[in-house]
């Protein structure tokens, strides 16, 4: 399929931005202890480092959707850019850790409103069908690329130049894609633009998903029971339930329209995507330390360790699941993905000290991340399809958000499952691999959850109505 010369664009900025907000959630984890010795942290202020950027990404994510249906997708991620790019700035010329904690912090609101205008601007462009099937499978391999290659990135640059050009190597990038899409992205405000924000809504779901997110973070540091983990989880939830009261009641223009729920393709696609976040975000935790504590690579060597992973995951994703979609019912090639990859954790879960790479780390890859290829398109293909295209920015809002949650929730019980029952190789092998059993698990109920997405030809049409994503928008 060859695409117009407009198209190429739009898809090549959309995807170098996403890999750029992907990116950032990990690359700063291998540079912590080169931060903490040049900016004198204290230890309990380092974790801020990534929690600043993790914690605000979550809250604004339903915000950040909302937008660009509101004020114009080119609009919204011109600014969202634009943020990202002054905030890396800061941070990498940063000279004491609250202006870097700071920085980070802007830069998740940044990529909070950047990553789902991403999106957007994708399913307005591309019509339904193998053109965007195709370009959600190029943005979503991107975006594993950019998951994967943050510690490798992150090592190589701090290695070789500095921690600071971790966060400055994103200011070119973004300038160069600031000017290609101030000239390529076509303006696109449209008459619904005229509908004020719900502030209510706004401010309830960024306040609850943030004390959610918090909360969650908290788990492996004090446990389920610790006020400090209970009272941001109680608050974020009792925010949450205010919000969609609000939602469901008072506003005139949701966050998060009521409709988009009713569709069950989208509502039964989310609960799929939450499972599959809760399984491959935490994934990457468990195998770095693995490859770390029970097989004792270094920091280089387990982010080349990883690069199977990516390219598995990058070529399926890409090249074989758009051929597949144009044969195969998505709902079934979610299933198979779900089953193949709960194959790939089971044989991951066997890994011992004495393991080899070959059969330790790269047998399970090739099972795993084909399985990871063959979901991931399939599901983000169904939950935004059939959406309005004034409805798409909170279509993918609650996309991203789904998926960001997924993976902090799913982290938390998977850090409880594999809690320590011992101190040395074979021991850590044991606790990790009952991690790598519950994530089978849970990826066997995204398989079932799969069955019950609609039939093709079968799917409801009530919550979409009004403009339809076209091509050339």
């Amino acid at each position: 399929m060859t695409l117009p010369r407009a198209a190429r664009m739009v898809l090549a900025l959309a995807c170098g931005a996403q890999f750029m907000v992907v990116l950032d959630v990990s690359v700063v984890n291998v540079a912590l202890p080169s931060i903490r010795d040049a900016l004198a942290f204290r230890p309990a202020q380092l974790q801020w480092v990534v929690n600043a950027y993790a914690l605000v990404f979550a809250g604004f994510l339903l915000l950040g959707g909302r937008l660009a249906d509101l004020y114009g997708r080119k609009r919204v991620f011109l600014a969202g850019l634009l943020l990202f790019t002054l905030a890396s700035l800061v941070g990498g010329l940063a000279t004491g850790p609250g202006t870097l904690i700071a920085a980070r912090a802007v830069q998740g609101l940044g990529a909070a409103v950047l990553a789902p205008a991403t999106l957007t601007i994708l399913t307005t462009t591309f019509a339904e069908g193998p053109p965007r099937t195709r370009a959600l499978a190029i943005w979503t391999a991107v975006g594993v690329g950019g998951g994967a290659a943050g510690s490798l990135v992150g090592g190589l640059l701090t290695q070789y130049l500095s921690w600071r050009s971790i966060l400055l190597v994103n200011v070119p990038i973004g300038a160069v894609a600031l000017i290609l899409a101030g000239r390529g992205l076509a303006a696109d405000r449209d008459a619904w633009a005229t509908r004020r924000l719900d502030l209510p809504g706004a401010v309830l779901a960024t306040a609850g998903l943030g004390a959610l997110t918090y909360g969650i973070t908290r788990i492996e540091a004090t446990g389920w029971g610790d006020p400090a983990t209970l009272w941001p989880l109680a608050l974020g939830a009792v925010a949450l339930a205010v919000f969609a009261l609000v939602e469901l009641r008072f506003a005139a223009a949701p966050l998060i329209p009521p409709r988009l729920l009713r569709a069950r393709a989208i509502a039964v696609g989310n609960l799929a995507l939450l499972l599959a976040g809760a399984c491959f975000g935490p994934m990457w935790y468990f195998l770095s330390l693995t490859m770390q504590n029970v097989l004792h690579y270094d920091a280089l060597h387990t982010g080349l360790g990883f690069l199977p992973h990516t390219l598995i995951t990058m070529v399926v994703g890409w090249r074989v699941t758009p051929w597949l979609l144009r044969r195969v019912p998505a709902r079934t090639l979610i299933a198979a993905g779900a089953l193949l990859a709960a194959a790939g954790f089971l044989w991951q879960s066997g890994i011992g000290a004495g393991s080899a790479y070959l059969s330790g780390i790269l047998g399970p890859a090739i099972v795993l991340s084909t399985g990871s290829g063959l979901l991931i398109t399939p599901i983000t293909a169904t939950v935004t399809s059939g959406v309005a295209a004034s409805d798409a920015g909170a279509a993918s809002g609650l996309l991203n958000t789904t998926k960001q949650i997924g993976g902090a929730l799913g982290l938390a019980v998977l850090v409880g499952i594999a809690a320590s029952t011992g101190t040395g190789p074979q021991a850590l092998a044991a606790d990790y691999g009952r991690a790598f059993q519950a994530i089978a698990g849970i990826l066997l109920a995204v398989a079932v959850t799969a069955l019950a997405l609609p039939r093709p030809g079968g799917r409801t049409r009530g919550p979409v109505s009004g403009r339809r994503a076209s091509a050339g928008r």
